[in-house]
């Protein structure tokens, strides 16, 4: 449509699209299988085998006679049920490849992706995963903010090593009763929103333990409710030593 030849058109690929791989797991790591692309995305799996098969000659030009290198590092996997592996076709179209941590990015170069490493070292980086506290705390919890900002002024907001200086506040009985009214009015509205979108009730005097991620095994959301079921029986059993009372949310 835009009249650009494949070299064009796919250097233009590679230059705009990365990737970040997530996890090590391989669960995470897709393998879709050839016969539903074949029925879902005809067109697409032709592409997909243009790309493996411009892919694999620069391979075999790189290490020449290494068949097995070649098999390896095949976007489609060649067994019985034949699968187009997706972590692999990311790889070949993007111009970087990102771990979220320094050890994860350690091991996606010497374990996961080694061979994709020894052939384009250059495109593996480390990006590591986070948040930012000027969304997360300095818009979203502008009572806390504002806490913080009159013990520390507004330097805090662009250099965050500087709340290291709250140390100084751990034993200020007053600066530790506003943290907790802070926190208490966040824990109110909470409930308050609970109650009025879902209609159930729930004391906001209580330990809020919560777990907000897409459902997966890997997740470990499983684990979750077998601690649940863990400190049920210690209750029936008496057994409350340390116990306060909770309410866990798992979304």
């Amino acid at each position: 449509e835009e009249g650009l030849t494949w070299n064009k058109a796919w250097g233009i690929v590679v230059k705009t699209c990365a990737y970040t791989n997530h996890t090590l797991l391989p669960e995470a790591l897709e393998r879709w299988p050839v016969s539903l692309l074949e029925k879902l995305l005809p067109r697409h799996l032709q592409i997909i085998y243009a790309i493996n098969h411009n892919f694999l000659q620069m391979v075999e030009g790189r290490w020449p006679g290494d068949i097995e290198r070649v098999r390896r590092m095949s976007v489609v996997e060649e067994n019985e049920d034949k699968k187009i592996n997706m972590a692999y076709l990311s790889i070949v179209g993007t111009h970087a490849t990102n771990g979220v941590a320094r050890i994860h990015s350690e091991l996606l170069k010497t374990h996961v992706f080694r061979d994709f490493y020894e052939m384009f070292p250059e495109r593996f980086q480390n990006k590591t995963n986070g948040i930012t506290p000027r969304r997360w705390l300095l818009m979203c919890n502008p009572l806390l903010s504002d806490l913080i900002t009159s013990k520390l002024g507004e330097e805090w907001t662009t250099n965050l090593d500087k709340l290291r200086d709250l140390q100084q506040y751990v034993n200020d009985e007053k600066f530790l009763q506003e943290l907790i009214n802070a926190k208490q009015y966040n824990k109110t509205k909470l409930a308050a929103y609970l109650k009025r979108t879902s209609g159930v009730d729930i004391s906001s005097e209580t330990m809020f333990d919560i777990q907000v991620k897409r459902i997966h095994e890997y997740k470990r959301q499983l684990l979750n409710c077998l601690h649940i079921i863990t400190m049920y029986n210690r209750l029936k059993r008496n057994d409350t030593t340390g116990f306060v009372p909770r309410t866990v949310m798992i979304g």
